[in-house]
């Protein structure tokens, strides 16, 4: 009862002082407006009428001192209590106008409830509402609310700030923790729900404008009776840059919580828009928490905050400066005794907005009746409330709190940008409503880490590639390799035909050998190639190419030195035809596997993700490594069938290298001990280098450095085993061998001259005695001669053909059987005449048909040299008795 005692009286008192008062001065033409506000205690602990009242009284008087027209006009402000109930408030306005008098103007409007349904009535009623409360993003809607004009700039303007703060630091996860309302008695629950409503639509907002910038609400949390469960619940979200809208009694018990948590430094930061005025504090101390402690946890916190009192020393359009207006303010409110109120300088503007619209519509008013064509015409009321709704539209003057002009309905100013720097608030930026622009001053801005916080863990995509070094190194080796195994090329092609390769089985195996070698050691050069900086096509062909040339140069190596083990295995000098018919078979086998698998599956680059990692330099910073590699959809099953066929071939190839490991081989400088070792390497290197290979494919540097190194070594140690101890031998007996040859081939020729002289007797012989059979054996008999021969000594020399004279002789009527053993003609007599003229014959014109050359006098050493065939075939004889021509084959 006392309490309402009391309210009822300031409420009499300022009713008398407002509305009586003007009146006893006649002077000055009244403008009647209504004065909505909460009598009561407006925000729960203190009168904010009581507060606001000493600003606008202040204003009434300086609009007392100004010259006409302003001072022609006396603002009657009539107070409303609209106790922040909207159907009280609906009915008072409606009483205030039935009774009258003629009211154009609304002033006040605190409680966003009641001011959201006077707005939406307004157009009806003919009155325009200025406020200096600032409106929620709800009335935003110009449609409905254009009769609303709100000296604070609204709540959607500190979310637009927000927006870009978060955009210039290019934020895009967020999250965002809202009050509810102060936690107040059940006597103040209604405005407790009030409050609650105001920042309901204020975070519903916030969220569609993130939405719009690509901004990520993570958790949005609201306070409740805990707190600390509240920021918990953001810290379990892994938020990192946390946007408060909260009251500054509240801010204490968030930042206690965000210490225990720890949830502040340089990986969190705090955006506090609460649109207060009042400046940075952290309100009342909280148990539990020392004051250092907030003081650390609040440490790097930006606040936006709407600039309350202008930073100019100018006077203004009241003729005070700000700092004049603030020190009579506050001498005011000091004889009243109230707190200050943060809204008493937009309540000392709005007090000039609406007697600066309303004078400016009297006097137009005045001037129409007056210069009027038609004489005591009255402008109508209709007519009266457009002209000062665009009065209000186009007001612009220099006020206390700065520029005061109005675009859409809001307030266009500047928004604050304070953060807490030790135990003081520093002004860091701006966001200006009119532009929508953010400006920072950097040299200001203090971030307990090397820069901004991060608005997450961050994760650092690192490509894991072969460096141009390592490539460097792999590829000089590679090309080295290459280098020495053309030498060995060119050198064997060149000197086989002497002494190097005589004991060999033949060069095409060492030739085929040295093709895989290459072909393997070009493959080096082609894996380390980097992928990033070729195209996707280039990429899949490289791939491809990588694939042929070390399988099929590991194929050709491998089944050159099979062939070569098999032959000493086997004791048998293989014909070269074989083994190139081996080393085919097994090209051609590879072949068909790589196509199949390039038609069907070909190879393609594929990126790996690897495990995470995180950065021991910066906690905040995980390393998330990937690679490319060359892939193809079934890899594991092309894989197996490779590696099925030669598996098996390779542990053969070791088996039969082990049993010849002491077998003598015909060359004296290789052993069978370096065909065994060389098996053994090509089978020891390919199966370190498949399996190095699967097990270091997540790491493409190791992968290259290690498969590089195995293939070049087995490379290099084929080429020191096999080709190495040739030249050594060659190099340290070159000129031995040089006249070991010439001393074969002279004692070659030798052994041929007299072979030949022994021929030349023999068939002497053979001739003296066909010569004396008698003329009645063979009257028909004739003699072939073959051409004459010069023979090595340089004798001419003929050659009779004996065997067809000898076969045409007899005659069918003979007595003796052609077939009888005694007989000339018998089976027994042309096999030994066969038996000694064809050789005598081959040798004889071997000479003359450029038959064998000392380069290739070996194949004397052999009996496979004299196998030949039949020169000449028997000549039938007519049943005459007559002999046909003799054939030659």
């Amino acid at each position: 009862m006392e309490l309402r005692g009391r309210v009822e009286v300031f409420r009499l008192l300022l009713v008398c002082w407002l509305v009586v008062g003007p009146v006893l001065a006649q002077v000055r033409h009244p403008l009647p407006a209504l004065w909505m506000m909460p009598v009561s205690c407006g925000s729960g602990r203190e009168n904010v009428t009581a507060a606001v009242a000493p600003a606008v009284r202040l204003a009434l008087q300086d609009l007392k001192r100004q010259p006409p027209p302003l001072g022609n006009y006396e603002i009657q402000l009539q107070l409303l209590d609209s106790q922040c109930d909207p159907a009280k408030s609906l009915k008072a306005l409606f009483d205030a106008m039935w009774a009258g008098p003629k009211y154009l103007l609304v002033f006040g409007g605190v409680c966003p409830s009641v001011t959201a349904l006077i707005a939406r009535s307004l157009p009806a009623l003919d009155l325009v509402q200025v406020s200096f409360a600032a409106s929620s993003p709800s009335l935003s809607n110009r449609k409905w609310y254009g009769n609303l004009f709100s000296t604070v700039p609204s709540d959607r303007a500190l979310n637009q700030a927000t927006v870009k703060l978060l955009q210039r630091y290019r934020w895009t996860r967020v999250g965002i923790i809202t009050q509810e309302g102060p936690r107040l008695s059940e006597v103040m629950l209604k405005r407790h729900r009030d409050v609650h409503d105001a920042n309901d639509d204020m975070k519903k907002d916030l969220i569609r404008q993130l939405l719009k910038a690509d901004v990520q609400a993570v958790s949005t949390e609201s306070l409740s009776e805990d707190v600390c469960s509240s920021v918990r619940r953001l810290k379990e979200s892994d938020v990192r840059i946390i946007i408060g809208q909260f009251e500054e009694d509240s801010a204490s018990e968030v930042f206690c919580c965000a210490y225990r948590l720890n949830m502040f430094g340089a990986r969190y930061q705090w955006v506090v828009a609460d649109g207060g005025t009042a400046g940075w504090r952290l309100g009342r101390p909280v148990s539990g928490c020392a004051a250092n402690s907030l003081l650390m946890a609040a440490d790097g916190s930006i606040r936006l905050q709407i600039r309350q009192l202008s930073y100019t020393n100018t006077p203004g359009v009241s003729g005070r400066t700000p700092r004049d207006y603030q020190d009579s303010y506050l001498r005011r409110l000091i004889q009243v005794g109230s707190e200050v109120s943060p809204l008493h300088t937009f309540a000392y503007d709005a007090v000039w907005v609406a007697a600066r619209a309303l004078s400016q519509v009297m006097e137009a008013v005045k001037h129409r009746e007056k210069y009027s064509s038609q004489r005591n015409v009255s402008v109508s009321e209709e007519e009266v409330h457009k002209r000062l709704l665009e009065a209000v539209k186009q007001t612009q003057f220099e006020g206390v709190t700065g520029p005061v002009s109005f675009r859409n309905g809001e307030r266009v100013t500047s928004i604050e940008l304070i953060q807490f720097q030790g135990s003081s608030g520093v002004l860091v930026g701006e966001f200006g409503t009119a532009t929508q622009q953010l400006r920072l001053m950097n040299h200001l801005l203090r971030f307990k880490g090397p820069g901004p916080a991060r608005d997450r863990t961050l994760v650092l995509e690192v490509r894991r590639h072969v460096s141009l070094l390592l490539y460097g190194i792999a590829s000089s080796a590679a090309a080295a390799t290459i280098f020495v195994t053309l030498a060995v090329l060119c050198f064997s092609i060149v000197s086989h035909r002497r002494w190097t390769l005589r004991w060999s089985g033949g060069s095409q195996d060492e030739l085929l050998l040295l093709l895989g070698i290459l072909l393997s050691s070009s493959s080096v050069l082609i894996s380390g190639l980097d992928g990033a900086s070729l195209s996707d096509q280039t990429s899949e062909l490289l791939c491809s190419v990588r694939l042929w040339t070390l399988s099929v140069g590991h194929t050709v190596g491998f089944a050159v030195l099979f062939t070569k083990t098999w032959r000493v295995y086997s004791q048998k000098q293989t014909r070269l035809q074989r083994a190139g018919c081996v080393v085919l078979w097994m090209v051609l086998l590879d072949v068909f596997v790589l196509t199949s698998w390039q038609i069907l599956d070909p190879l393609r680059r594929v990126v790996l993700q690897h495990s995470l990692q995180r950065d021991p330099a910066d906690q905040d910073v995980i390393v998330r490594p990937y690679s490319e590699h060359c892939s193809s959809t079934n890899m594991e099953l092309w894989l197996t069938a490779v590696y099925g066929y030669k598996g098996p071939l390779l542990g053969l190839g070791c088996f039969v290298a082990w049993n010849i490991r002491t077998v003598q081989v015909d060359h004296p400088a290789v052993s069978s001990k370096h065909l065994t070792l060389s098996m053994f390497a090509v089978t020891v290197f390919s199966v370190s280098g498949v399996a190095g290979s699967l097990l270091t494919s997540h790491n493409p540097p190791v992968q290259f450095c290690l498969t590089s190194v195995l293939i070049l070594c087995c490379n290099i140690f084929i080429l020191s085993w096999l080709f190495g101890p040739k030249f050594w031998y060659v190099w340290l007996n070159g000129s031995e061998l040089q006249g070991e040859a010439e001393e074969q081939l002279s004692s070659l020729n030798q052994q041929l001259k007299s072979l030949t002289a022994q021929l030349d007797v023999e068939i002497e012989t053979i001739t003296m005695q066909l010569s004396e059979t008698p003329e009645s054996a063979a009257p028909d008999q004739k003699l072939h001669h073959l051409p004459r021969e010069k023979n090595n000594a340089g004798e001419v020399r003929s050659v009779t053909l004996t065997h067809v004279a000898q076969v045409c002789a007899e005659d069918r009527n003979s007595e003796r059987k052609p077939t009888s053993p005694d007989g000339i003609n018998s089976p027994e007599h042309v096999r030994r005449r066969l038996s000694l003229q064809l050789p005598i014959l081959h040798h004889s014109y071997l000479p003359a048909i450029g038959g064998i050359s000392a380069s290739s006098s070996i194949l004397f050493g052999s009996r496979e040299a004299f196998v030949h065939r039949d020169l000449l075939t028997t000549t039938p004889c007519t049943p005459n008795g007559t002999q046909l021509e003799p054939l030659y084959c």
